[in-house]
């Protein structure tokens, strides 16, 4: 079979003769991030006279040059994504507005996916654009845009305010969403004290100079897009708006940011698009989960990798400051961000720490260590047998069969009793609130709807207070990023193969992603793989792709010989 083509990401964006910005920019950003899953054309709307010192000179060519750079490209390279950035006229920015419009209501093609990055203010404070520009822009760019990118100095100019605080932010998003664009990320690049004279220092804004953090925000419609649970929050879903925080480098090497995250962000986006178009069809999807989850928040928490990344990296080349340098698709744990409950918060209390059975070997820490296999059981008959079965040290107590309170706080105190006696620790699924009543339980494992609805309620300082262990499942990037938000003890990912033991809304991840999982999660949190790890030769691959260990329900509750399988299967972890 040939190789699948790549996605065409379409720049319309200005020119940076420095090389660090505008087109120059775009484009590294899309073949970098992408590794050949996109391919990036240009249309130029104005050249820039400009150097790392700053911009001294700005051409715009006639519209009618613009025009055809973008009908050229339509006819021929039909992009599954878009990034704008500099629209330096009135009537550059109507024209593309028209074009925009017209594949939007064109129904032979999907239209593109649009990423907005109102150019208008350099990180000097000089003016790049007029008002009527601007205006032009909201009017006639804005209503197409699945998302616009400004940064705290474009965010006060199109507002016509000053951001003093995280609320100030939140709603200012709130406003810019409601000039038409279906989602609005203002970065967090300069802190809330840049620029502005006003801002009392205080721990809110304080938290804005120590973290580089974005406010991102959906509306109702952008959000549903691929949630897999409709009717059920998650921490990561962007109607909440979510605060998607890195470690802020002291670097000045930062020159072309912005538009590199833009157009990280459509690649991304893009990439999951690939990966949807081709799953099940004849052009040989990968059916990797992650990859097909790629909707807007993950593309957003994954392109905020890839410029920490390249933040990380910049040096100076002229006389100013230096650009972002441009690596790959994130791999390290070192820049991928968290999803933060609160902006103006400091990093949360870990939960208690837990280490992975293979490296307790070699460490001082005083830790417990996971076991290699965590089966999961429905019924206390199980707990039973398993607390007596060689091997076995974690076992997770999930409810399928009731709703009921009485009934399911009955089985976690009869469990947890077996337990306490045979030196095994107790996961409870869920139900967190009986957990802590019934006492004894060693830990409370989440998924990301259960995780929402237990913040809502202030259940993790309960959970915390209570001294249990906690682990959460995840199966995006944004859930991923959700996760170390809340500094679990351990982070699960799954489905890894296909299953039948429950109903999965993601696809299988497949091995290549428990690779990455495990570069993405500091090292002192262990990484649980789950689902369709039937038996030991599968929980062997598992454990060569990094996981250091495997959830198991099938591979126990189904064996002939139970007590021969676990010791299998811990063998095969081993």
């Amino acid at each position: 079979m040939p190789p699948r083509p790549p996605s065409i990401v379409l720049t319309i964006a200005g020119s940076d003769s420095g090389g660090g910005a505008g087109i120059q920019a775009n484009l590294k950003a899309i073949h970098t991030i992408s590794e050949g899953k996109c391919h990036g054309c240009s249309a130029i709307t104005c050249l820039t006279a400009q150097n790392s010192c700053g911009v001294t000179s700005v051409h715009s060519p006639p519209v009618e040059f613009l025009r055809s750079q973008l009908l050229a490209v339509e006819e021929d390279l039909y992009p599954s994504a878009v990034k704008i950035g500099m629209l330096g006229t009135k009537e550059l920015a109507d024209e593309v507005g028209s074009w925009l419009r017209k594949l939007k209501e064109n129904g032979e093609k999907r239209a593109p996916f649009v990423v907005c990055d109102p150019v208008m203010i350099t990180t000097s404070g000089h003016k790049l654009v007029d008002d009527t520009a601007k205006v032009a822009m909201i009017e006639k760019v804005f209503p197409y845009a699945d998302l616009v990118t400004p940064n705290k100095f474009e965010a006060e100019e199109l507002l016509g305010k000053t951001l003093c605080t995280p609320q100030d932010v939140e709603d200012g998003a709130r406003a810019i969403l409601a000039m038409g664009p279906r989602a609005v990320i203002i970065k967090g690049g300069h802190s809330l004290l840049e620029g502005n004279n006003k801002v009392v220092e205080s721990e809110e804004t304080n938290a804005s100079v120590g973290y580089a953090q974005d406010y991102l925000l959906l509306s109702d419609e952008s959000a549903a897009e691929g949630k897999p649970v409709k009717d059920k929050a998650r921490l990561c879903d962007g109607s909440r708006g979510v605060w998607i925080r890195n470690d802020r480098y002291d670097s000045a090497h930062t020159h072309g940011t912005g538009c590199t995250l833009s157009s990280a962000i459509a690649s991304a986006w893009a990439m999951g698009q690939r990966e949807r178009d081709a799953v099940g069809s004849a052009k040989g999807g990968e059916n990797i989960g992650a990859l097909c989850a790629m909707r807007l928040v993950d593309a957003c928490c994954v392109a905020k990798a890839y410029v920490n990344a390249g933040i990380a990296r910049g040096v100076q080349l002229g006389k100013g400051p230096g650009p972002v340098v441009h690596t790959g698709f994130p791999d390290s744990y070192k820049n991928f961000p968290t999803i933060e409950l609160s902006a103006s918060s400091t990093a949360m209390s870990s939960f208690p720490a837990m280490q992975s059975y293979h490296s307790a070997k070699s460490s001082s820490s005083s830790a417990p260590a996971l076991g290699r296999i965590l089966p999961i059981v429905d019924t206390v008959e199980w707990i039973e047998q398993l607390v007596s079965t060689p091997g076995i040290e974690d076992v997770q107590l999930r409810f399928k069969d009731t709703t009921d309170y009485d009934v399911i706080l009955d089985r976690i105190k009869r469990s947890s009793a077996l337990c306490q006696s045979a030196g095994v620790r107790l996961w409870i699924n869920d139900y967190w609130k009986a957990a802590i009543e019934a006492g004894g339980c060693f830990g409370i494992h989440l998924g990301q709807e259960d995780l929402a609805s237990c913040v809502d309620a202030g259940g993790l300082d309960l959970i915390r207070d209570a001294g249990l262990a906690f682990g959460v499942s995840t199966h995006s990037y944004s859930e991923l990023c959700a996760a170390l938000g809340v500094r679990p003890s351990y982070i699960s990912l799954g489905p890894v193969f296909s299953t039948q033991s429950k109903d999965v809304k993601f696809d299988p991840q497949g091995l290549e992603t428990v690779r990455q999982w495990r570069s993405l999660i500091p090292p002192t949190i262990p990484l649980i793989a789950i689902g369709g790890i039937g038996n030991a030769d599968v929980a062997k691959v598992v454990r060569g792709a990094g996981a250091e260990c495997s959830a198991v329900i099938g591979a126990v509750t189904k064996a002939d010989d139970v007590r021969k399988a676990v010791a299998d299967l811990n063998a095969a972890m081993e």
